[in-house]
């Protein structure tokens, strides 16, 4: 078999300073001197791993033993990352293909020249890592200086520019009606008797949105932690400092004028409103709505109540997670009744009575019809095999895809703020927070995606498990659901199932 030269190419947005592909693939012509050679060339990729659809066809065409030599433009343009470039090497050298960088002029035939390209390699990812660094310090500088680092702004806020220090950025200003609202809520929330309940449906049976929904207890709490709301004094000074904040002004700063920023510590990992050991609190320039004593009530107060630790565990029943009120979509969560007979509510209905509930429906009887129709399902389908994997799934390889596309825009934004102007490092923030929102929002598509994906793995479990359902265990059973069922929408006049198969 005749093998041919590669000429593979790379680059991740097209930019006045950066080399693009036709250029590239000109150097590499060069290089192999007239010789006969095939193109390989990945447009608006990163270079930090190797989730690049022509390098896959590249790699794949070295392992059937058709590619002789690979040439790049440069080192960087095929790997980035020393754990990818090492792999990529021995599988070159299993296939005895020869690697070459026309400007970096390599011959990794000899021990030299594959000890240099290894060295190059590290000043790759060590080049990438100091622009991460970069940023990193970026936004913890100018955080400190009462800077707004993006993102949405609090409810009852708007967003108007500012020059701060001679630097455009962006403040917070009140917007009245919700201004009013936020106050509203503090107040409830201060009196001894007040619950989140009471408050959730005060404000849901007056028709008042927060974000556009209904206020729920979540969004409740954290508004109510949120210092951006509070006067800052040497109240809150106090506060902050005897939780083990970081506080980046001085205590004769805070006078009771401006508001707060509480941003996430250095090395701190855990939620910054919930626990507020060394989180950095900033002076901000805004006006407050709430005072210090307020704002300090119910703080505490919500320090004071029981914490329900979260991810508990599912006791009452195997159904727990996935059956949801067929009103109102919340999930229903079994109870007892005075004589020991489970039975299901709707969590909105307890929470603001904003739901009439999905009727009476005793827990057992779900089960049993929730069983027999998988069962059935089981025996509709007769077991088709040759299901495939989560990685296979073309919806899932589509939001990889995407995935790969957004983070190499962020890429890009992060390598624009290497001696950028404060005016673009404010840009590229805000920026930088959209892309990273909508990163999330893939990988949590592709999460939930990858564990509807049926493999015949997952059917031969359930299927041993549906046999013995009188033995299974508890969580047996809440493994056999998930595999088969999305959610489940019931009342006690109907009850509909989304499988996952």
């Amino acid at each position: 078999m005749n093998r041919v030269n590669a000429i593979y190419a790379r680059q991740s947005v097209d930019r006045v300073d950066s080399i693009s592909i036709e250029s590239q693939i000109e150097f590499c012509k060069y290089e192999l001197k007239g010789a006969s050679f095939k193109e390989y060339t990945d447009r608006g990729y990163s270079g930090k791993n190797t989730s690049r659809p022509q390098l896959q066809q590249l790699l794949g065409d070295i392992e059937k033993g058709l590619i002789a030599k690979v040439v790049v433009y440069k080192l960087d343009r095929i790997s980035r990352s020393i754990l990818d470039f090492s792999n990529m090497m021995e599988t070159f050298q299993a296939h005895h293909v020869e690697f070459v960088s026309s400007t970096e002029k390599f011959d990794t035939s000899t021990p030299m020249g594959r000890a240099m390209l290894n060295i190059c390699i590290v000043f790759a990812q060590l080049e990438r890592e100091t622009i991460q660094k970069r940023v990193s310090d970026a936004y913890y500088s100018r955080s400190q200086r009462g800077f707004r680092m993006g993102g949405r702004p609090p409810y009852g806020y708007r967003l108007e520019p500012i020059m701060i220090q001679g630097i455009h950025t962006k403040r917070l200003v009140q917007h009245p009606q919700e201004a009013t609202h936020v106050q509203e809520m503090f107040e409830m929330y201060s009196k001894p008797g007040a619950s989140y309940g009471d408050i959730t449906r005060y404000f849901t049976e007056k028709g008042i949105k927060f974000y556009g929904k209904e206020l729920i207890r979540p969004t409740l709490a954290q508004m109510l932690r949120n210092p951006v709301y509070v006067r800052a004094d040497l109240d809150v000074y106090r506060f902050f400092k005897n939780q083990g904040s970081i506080i980046t002004n001085l205590p004769s700063e805070f006078v009771g004028v401006n508001g707060c920023y509480l941003y996430q510590g250095r090395d701190v990992k855990e939620d910054k409103l919930q626990h507020l050991q060394g989180q950095m609190l900033v002076l901000a320039p805004h006006e407050v709505m709430i005072s210090s004593d307020l704002w300090l009530t119910c703080r505490l107060k919500l320090m004071n109540n029981m914490k329900i630790p979260a991810g508990r565990k599912a006791v009452n029943t195997w159904l727990a997670g996935k059956i949801k009120c067929g009103h109102c979509g919340y999930a229903l969560m079994s109870v007892r009744n005075r004589y020991g007979r489970q039975y299901l509510r709707c969590t909105k209905r307890l929470n603001n009575k904003g739901c009439p509930g999905c009727g009476k429906i005793y827990t057992e009887e779900l089960e049993e019809y929730v069983y027999g129709q998988m069962v059935a399902k089981i025996r509709e389908m007769q077991m088709p095999l040759g299901y495939a994997t989560a990685q296979e799934h073309p919806k899932i390889q589509a939001l990889s895809q995407e995935l790969d596309q957004v983070e190499t825009q962020i890429e890009h934004m992060l390598t624009a703020l290497a001696g950028a102007s404060d005016t673009l490092v404010s840009y590229v923030d805000m920026k930088v927070a959209e892309l990273d929102r909508s990163r999330q929002e893939i990988v949590d598509e592709i999460t939930i995606r990858s564990t509807q994906v049926a493999t015949p793995e997952r059917l031969e479990y359930i299927l041993a498990h549906l046999g013995d359902w009188a033995g299974a265990s508890f969580e047996d059973r809440r493994l056999v659901l998930d595999g088969l069922v999305s959610i489940i929408k019931a009342t006690d006049c109907s009850v509909e199932i989304q499988w996952k198969l």
